[in-house]
């Protein structure tokens, strides 16, 4: 399914913005126009045995120590996931992650890590899993989405 006709079936109101492609937060800051919300990072993460996923989204201001994410989640050493993984699970590429990539997630096999500071901006800014556009939806969408989609979800202070 397409992200835009799953924000439509479920009654979830995303605004689109169209910009030049963006890889990193720095990019982002040059060449996406300052937009309505709280911009975010996410960061798709694998154990070391390769056998537990995660998401992890936070605000583009602060840095995830992943040392100390791993005593968070309770799991060993944790790292970047591959491109070839990220495809896999989010269907995404480098630089296009998003939590929308959570709809192709069908076995919900993608721990989702919220920083729970997220939970006080009105509106949340991510990628539409293409890092030509952000979406900013409401906080409340957000997490509807989330909910919807059945992913184990943690808010946590990161």
């Amino acid at each position: 399914m397409e992200l835009s006709d799953f924000l439509a079936e479920h009654r979830i109101d995303a605004e689109r913005f169209d910009h030049s492609p963006v890889m990193t937060v720095e990019q982002s800051e040059r060449l996406v126009p300052k937009l309505p919300g709280a911009k975010t990072k996410n960061l798709f993460l694998r154990n070391k045995k390769g056998d537990r996923h995660y998401l992890v989204i936070l605000g583009i201001e602060k840095q995830a120590d992943l040392r100390q994410l791993v005593k968070v989640v309770g799991d060993d050493r944790l790292s970047f996931g591959s491109p070839e993984r990220l495809q896999r699970y989010l269907g995404v590429t480098p630089g296009s992650v998003s939590p929308f990539g959570l709809i192709h997630d069908t076995t919900h096999s993608v721990r989702v890590i919220v920083d729970s500071d997220l939970t006080k901006a009105g509106r949340l800014i991510f990628h539409p899993n293409d890092n030509t556009a952000s979406l900013t939806i409401s906080g409340a969408d957000f997490v509807r989405f989330l909910e919807r989609q059945g992913n184990v979800v943690r808010w946590v202070r990161v």
